[in-house]
């Protein structure tokens, strides 16, 4: 509603019925002014061995706009392929997505972002993104979104919330980036939080993760003992079996940012990386490659829809 000047009131006041005129603001601050437009996204995906018992085919699939899941045809040797897409180009601040997706037994599952997220410039509530994942016994997924970006001054609050059955496997990686690198933007001010649980199908916590940012983001981002001045932040994660495997052959790639790999618990092997942006996307990416090969058995390569 636009402000009534007095003038234009005094003689709105003198031909309007008196009923009318109590029921009405005086001036712009007594009247309700309509809230941004929200987005509100979501997908429910669902996964099942095929009737001839072999291959994974999708069994349910519920999305709402922003959100849609596609499912190009996967290069030969690699599993169903799901490629997410947020059609509105970004998220801001007031946008929630809620995604979901439950792999049944020995079902083989690749989701991946059809691109880079955005997340804008917030004019003061949080873009929140919740995740929920539950692999059955046996299951294989790959989640491995390509990097979110955080405009300077962006909330950002995110959830990802795993629950893995016997024997289950998952390959996940996740890379913030701290501005618009190419710019030469940096996130200075706004808030992030982070966080990831991963838990066995009777609900025991195996492993927490948090990362938050507040306040004076920049001096965070400086400081010598955190990030030193890191554009971004690369994660991979490999919960299976014999995860502990493959942690020399981790340590042995070539880093292209500076980083480190460690077992947290028997069964979990978690890398990270932080420096310029590329470098990190380069960091995780070979990372990808070679424990898709030695850990998943698949060809070691991307998924196309990193490299096109």
């Amino acid at each position: 509603m636009l402000p009534i000047s007095a003038a234009a009131w005094q003689g709105f006041a003198q031909t309007c019925p008196r009923a009318i005129l109590q029921a009405m603001p005086r001036d712009a601050t007594d009247a309700v002014l309509p809230s941004h437009q929200r987005a509100s996204g979501r997908f429910v995906l669902g996964f099942a061995v095929g009737r001839d018992g072999r291959g994974t085919v999708l069994r349910h699939l519920d999305q709402q706009a922003p959100l849609r899941v596609l499912f190009p045809d996967p290069e030969p040797g690699d599993p169903i392929l799901g490629a997410i897409l947020n059609c509105a180009g970004g998220l801001a601040g007031g946008d929630a997505l809620d995604q979901a997706a439950r792999l049944g037994p020995g079902t083989r599952v690749t989701l991946s972002s059809a691109a880079a997220e955005k997340v804008y410039r917030s004019l003061g509530p949080e873009t929140r993104v919740a995740t929920r994942l539950a692999l059955g016994a046996g299951a294989v997924l790959e989640w491995i979104p390509q990097e979110t970006i955080l405009f300077d001054a962006a909330r950002f609050c995110r959830s990802t919330t795993v629950e893995l059955g016997e024997a289950a496997t998952l390959l996940a990686a996740e890379t913030l980036v701290f501005g618009r690198a190419a710019r030469g933007e940096r996130l200075r001010r706004g808030f992030v939080l982070d966080r990831w649980h991963l838990r066995d199908a009777a609900g025991a916590l195996l492993w927490a993760d948090a990362l938050e940012l507040g306040g004076d983001i920049e001096a965070a981002l400086d400081a010598p003992f955190g990030f030193d001045g890191a554009e971004a932040l690369g994660t991979v994660l490999l919960a299976a079996p014999e995860a502990g495997a493959r942690l020399a052959m981790l340590r042995a790639l070539p880093a292209p940012a500076p980083g480190a790999a460690t077992l947290p618990r028997p069964g979990l092997l978690l890398a990270r990386w932080l420096g310029p942006a590329s470098a990190v996307r380069r960091a995780v990416g070979a990372a990808l490659v070679a424990l898709r090969a030695a850990a998943l058995g698949l060809p070691p390569r991307l998924p196309r829809l990193w490299t096109t």
